[in-house]
């Protein structure tokens, strides 16, 4: 007995000993420390140095955070409806949510990635993907509001996307979950061999950014989970993970895993582009929405698109190699100089690193290890240049700060780990809290990474917060990265569930964000002017309201004639032209949410009354000391009644 209790009491003091001195060894990376909270700082009425954009998940939104403060700006609608603002109520954004399925009110938010030129981000526009139907916007960094929305036919799980090359020639957009092609009634057990995976390349007009399908690669029926352009020695190119290569359809956490490799596809999408542009490739019938928003009618349009061109990567020699990859792989990271592809094999405790220049010598020297339907399978021996002994458990993504480091996720072990390029020898490592999913250095996904801070996007919270019920927002971590060792200096909740972020430097988007709408550049076809514009105009069972609003009141405020049964228009026009001035809609018994007009833009809200009475309106937004006083009343009479319209402007 005395001896157990030696023995319990010696491996108590090896304990404590191995406790204390990972302390001690972590102490500069302690979140409390002075020196930590003062990196984080910034003052009152002090800016921060960088913007981060973190997607919402199943919010269907993108958020907007600076760093290193952690504080959120700004929660951007762009998939999902969004009463704050109105977006997919008013009926100028209700056409920015339509697709083949009719009016969709939500989706799975992920991927954000910044526009870029020469291989450097240069801030006009940020492009995310709707996972669930599959869909890819574009969001304006000048106004921060969606301004396209393009559907993506022949996919489902649209999650290998939304990524674009160095000119943001194109986004790309990868199906995760292959489907028949053309969709068509068919057993499911027949799903190995006759269902596609489509990966899109979504062309992007330099000036506007407008989108437009140049063309679709149907490859062999594997998931393609994460892809990332190639760039400087790669520029050209463009690679995907996938995983079931063995093409199963059914308990796929054990039946997909058979493989002992899955595959990097590389693209060569410069050779696929060329044969498109010489007539290749076969135009397929498909059904797909495009809308589009426009800043000077304050109006969203909807137009559906019919016909799609496909290619088949057999048909053209050297268009797709796969890359064997070890095991499962989710991520897909290319390094700023375009010369390595890291897969992180999810079921591997290893990253396997691919040399592009390697590959080209095996192409060169068909060292090819068979095909995959028709796709040659390069040998792996000859394309691999190393590999990540980590000793960490499930490596997710990686990035990269352009100092020749890397820097892994791994899930299951709850860390980061920092690598060195070209030795791949671990660095450093320091845990998050808890099970971290994507990560994100600002510029990390272009040549020229701004290596000051990292972002991890841990899945689970736990206690890292005041607990609110069953689920709580997920925590994000900030990292100091500039020195060897990595310094966790913060932690703060988001919103959604992140899946990846973009970032760059402050100075690169807020002298070019827009301010104001311009009145008088106004086209809106219900916008008006001038307050003397201001009426109501009755159509059959239609109603306008042509309203003005400025501090503090709206033109005009009591309206008579409106009968139950009526549909009524709401055109309303913020005459401010002050920066952060919106003014607010409500009117009580509409079944739609508020609406935020910003200065100089003109918004719709519909009201369709169903009983008799008097009936208020207010603003919504506080804007001036008579705020309450910004209010109105609609007189609403039976239907059979025969009260003409009238109202008062303010008499």
């Amino acid at each position: 007995m005395k001896k157990v209790k030696s023995i319990s009491l010696a491996i108590a003091a090896a304990a404590l000993l191995v406790v204390s001195c990972g302390q001690k060894e972590n102490k500069s990376g302690n979140a409390l420390s002075g020196n930590a909270a003062e990196k984080v700082y910034v003052a009152p009425g002090e800016h921060d140095t960088y913007y981060a954009f973190l997607s919402g998940g199943y919010s269907g939104n993108l958020t907007v955070y600076g760093l290193p403060s952690g504080r959120m700006f700004k929660e951007i609608p762009v998939f999902s409806q969004f009463p704050t603002s109105g977006y997919g109520y008013s009926e100028e954004t209700v056409p920015m949510l339509n697709t083949s399925h009719g009016f969709i009110p939500w989706d799975d938010l992920h991927h954000p990635d910044i526009s870029q030129t020469k291989g450097e981000l240069d801030g006009r526009w940020i492009f995310v993907n709707g996972n669930n139907t599959p869909r890819i916007a574009r969001i304006s960094l000048a106004s921060f509001e969606t301004e396209e929305i393009i559907e993506v036919p022949n996919s489902a799980g649209n999650h290998s996307s939304s990524f674009v090359t160095e000119n943001t020639e194109y986004v790309v957009a990868g199906t995760r979950f292959s489907v028949p092609v053309p969709q068509r009634d068919m057993p499911i057990n027949e799903y190995k061999g006759n269902f596609k995976g489509a990966l899109s390349f979504i062309a992007i007009e330099p000036e506007t950014g407008r989108m437009s399908i140049k063309f679709q690669i149907l490859m062999p029926g594997f998931n393609y989970d994460l892809s990332h352009p190639g760039r400087g020695a790669s520029h050209g190119w463009f690679f995907f993970t996938t995983y079931n290569t063995e093409e199963s359809n059914s308990l796929l956490e054990v039946n997909a895993s058979q493989n002992d490799k899955d595959f990097i596809a590389a693209v060569n999408w410069k050779k696929i582009e060329e044969y498109v542009n010489n007539g290749g490739g076969t135009k397929m019938p498909a059904n797909y929405a495009h809308n589009v928003y426009s800043d000077e009618t304050h109006t969203g349009t909807s137009t559906m698109m019919k016909e799609v061109l496909t290619v088949d990567p057999t048909q053209i020699d050297g268009a797709i190699y796969f890359l064997p990859t070890p095991k499962s792989p989710h991520g897909c990271d290319v390094d700023p100089s375009g010369k390595y592809i890291v897969g992180s094999g999810k079921l591997s405790a290893d990253l396997t690193v691919h040399s592009f220049e390697k590959m080209l010598v095996a192409i060169e020297n068909k060292k090819f290890d068979g095909d995959a339907y028709g796709i040659p399978i390069l040998s792996y021996e000859d394309v691999m240049i190393g590999q990540v002994k980590s000793g960490g458990l499930g490596p997710l993504h990686t990035e990269f700060d352009g100092e020749g480091n890397a820097y892994t996720t791994f899930f299951i072990s709850s860390e980061v780990v920092k690598w060195k390029l070209g030795t791949w020898e671990v660095i450093d490592r320091q845990p998050t809290y808890y099970s971290v999913g994507h990560l994100m250095i600002p510029g990390g996904n272009s040549q020229k990474p701004h290596g000051k801070y990292l972002v991890a996007m841990n899945k689970i919270t736990k206690d890292r917060y005041l607990p609110v019920g069953p689920e709580m927002e997920h925590s994000a971590q900030i990292y100091d990265i500039s020195g060897e060792k990595m310094e966790l200096l913060y932690d703060f909740p988001t919103h959604g569930e992140p899946h990846y972020a973009a970032g760059c430097r402050a100075d690169l988007i807020k002298s070019k964000t827009t301010k104001i709408y311009r009145l008088d550049e106004n086209k809106h076809p219900y916008g008006i002017k001038n307050a003397s514009d201001a009426r109501v105009e009755r159509s059959g069972k239609d109603v306008h309201v042509y309203m003005a609003t400025i501090r503090s009141h709206f033109t005009p405020d009591n309206i008579e004639g409106v009968k139950v049964g009526d549909r009524v228009y709401f055109h309303i026009t913020n005459f401010e032209q002050d920066f952060d001035v919106p003014h607010g809609f409500a009117m009580i018994g509409a079944n739609t949410s508020e609406i935020l007009v910003m200065p100089g833009q003109t918004k719709t809200v519909v009201w369709e009354p169903k009983l008799e009475g008097v009936w208020p309106f207010y603003c919504t937004d506080f804007c001036s000391a008579l705020h309450q006083e910004m209010q109105g009343y609609v007189r609403v009479s039976a239907a059979s009644s025969n009260m003409e319209i009238k109202y008062t402007l303010g008499e």
